[in-house]
């Protein structure tokens, strides 16, 4: 479907993937104006190496590859800048959160940005996205078997944070009625 170098084909993928990938990754670091940052850096990280892309493998997965490893870098340096702003602030009191933010944001979603991104870039791909083991290990560059490990770490980690009964299957159509 696409030529790598084409110009033309990269503004086809452009356009049909920027909107998921900006949803992956604003799902993942849970700040909007970085996950545009982000996902505008990826794009032109996948615009320079476009002529190095092997059909072989997806083109909206691999510049989901790029865009997630993006999204983690990011965090990773987010973390830094955070651990240097709380050293020059030492013996300050930390600001306490503003209620209105808090209220807007879901327990799901709270939950979510507190995994490992490596873990919620699975759970975003597959429950967010629909991508099945075999596109998620694409897009992520690793191993279908890691994917269903990543999977299930993801859920423990969730379902603790979240409460008991918490799934990530879907919930049946038709539930029974114990009256029958």
């Amino acid at each position: 479907m696409y030529t790598p170098g084409s110009k033309a084909d990269f503004d086809l993928l452009y356009r049909t993937a920027y909107p998921r990938v900006f949803r992956t990754l604003s799902a993942i670091l849970g700040d909007p104006q970085a996950a545009e940052d982000c996902t505008q850096d990826a794009f032109v990280q996948a615009f320079q190496a476009w002529h190095r892309w092997k059909p072989e493998a997806p083109a909206e997965a691999w510049v989901h590859r790029i865009a997630v490893n993006r999204a983690i870098s990011h965090r990773r340096s987010a973390a830094l800048r955070t651990a240097g702003e709380m050293l020059r602030r030492l013996g300050r009191p930390p600001t306490t959160p503003d209620p209105a933010d808090e209220a807007a944001r879901g327990d799901l979603l709270t939950a979510l940005r507190s995994l490992p991104p490596k873990l919620a870039a699975a759970i975003v791909l597959r429950h967010y996205h629909g991508y099945n083991n075999r596109e998620i290990a694409a897009a992520l560059g690793i191993s279908e078997r890691t994917i269903g490990t990543r999977l299930n770490q993801a859920a423990a980690r969730l379902r603790t944070k979240l409460e008991p009964n918490f799934s990530l299957e879907a919930a049946p159509a038709f539930p029974l009625d114990s009256r029958e």
